[in-house]
């Protein structure tokens, strides 16, 4: 990991099209504005993980039939359509 100080006005440039700048320092907090092409996803890392967690839980509720199930309603959809 690379770690750079900032003072506040002051940017980092990644692969030259993306800019981060620090734009205010409060308390433990630092805002941070970041300037990039619209086709670059940005995300935020508690929301990623937050999302993982999530899918993980519902994969477990599920029951080996659960499978089972998805795979014969694809099925029928197939059927249907080829109809």
């Amino acid at each position: 990991m690379l770690v750079l100080t900032r003072r506040i006005g002051e940017s980092v440039r990644i692969d030259g099209d993306i800019e981060i700048t620090l734009l205010e320092i409060k308390g433990d907090s630092v805002r941070i504005g970041v300037k990039a092409p619209r086709e670059t996803r940005i995300q935020r890392t508690e929301i990623i993980e937050a999302v993982v967690a999530e899918n993980v839980s519902a994969a477990a509720e599920t029951g080996p039939d659960a499978e089972t199930a998805i795979l014969a309603a694809l099925a029928k959809g197939r059927e249907s359509r080829d109809a």
